[in-house]
């Protein structure tokens, strides 16, 4: 199995397209584990173990620095994500996978990977994929409500990841696709800030 995921992230590093390096990286990691996923019909467990692992690193500060950090050793992100993913019950693939990227030192593109694949999965159901950062949690109402509107916008069912920042004060960033929709309080201070510079 690692074999196999090493060897698919090789074939795959001459026809990635990204940005990014980094992107790239976890372009071709979310693929090589989206097609195993697929092949073995377990692209929604594979999704749900994923964000699980999202979450940790929101979080859990102990575990972001082990995934962020350049300072542990590929010995030592091993070590310690086979024991997560053993006291967590993770499946075979995802538990695998997540060793494949610590024994290679990939664990700082997990975030990235985690997207990737949540696209790739949205796609594969007909769906699109949405990251929702809200100033407060949303009400179910207004859950309810946003998903309809995205859904209306994108012409496709929407599945929504949301996450929360008080720290855009108010208002909600929307990334669909390539398309991001900002109506932070923050960006707009910042952009009546950068006005008011200009006039005076």
């Amino acid at each position: 199995m690692a074999n196999g995921l090493n060897n698919m992230e090789e074939k795959r590093s001459s026809v990635a397209t990204s940005s990014s390096p980094v992107s790239g990286v976890a372009e071709r990691y979310a693929l090589s584990l989206f097609e195993l996923a697929r092949e073995e019909g377990s692209i929604d467990t594979v999704e749900s173990e994923l964000n699980q692992f999202q979450a940790l690193i929101d979080e859990n500060a102990d575990f972001r620095r082990l995934v962020e950090s350049p300072a542990f050793t590929s010995a030592e992100q091993l070590s310690a994500m086979a024991a997560i993913v053993s006291a967590v019950g993770a499946s075979a693939l995802t538990a695998n996978f997540l060793k494949v990227i610590a024994t290679n030192r990939r664990l700082f593109v997990l975030p990235g990977i985690v997207r990737s694949f949540r696209a790739k999965a949205a796609e594969h159901r007909g769906e699109v994929d949405a990251s929702v950062i809200s100033a407060h949690a949303l009400s179910d109402t207004q859950r309810r409500e946003l998903a309809e509107a995205l859904g209306q916008f994108a012409g496709k069912t929407v599945t929504m990841h949301e996450s929360v920042d008080p720290s855009i004060l108010g208002g909600l960033i929307v990334k669909i696709g390539s398309r991001q929709i900002d109506t932070s309080l923050r960006t707009k201070l910042n952009s009546l800030k950068l006005a008011l510079k200009e006039v005076g």
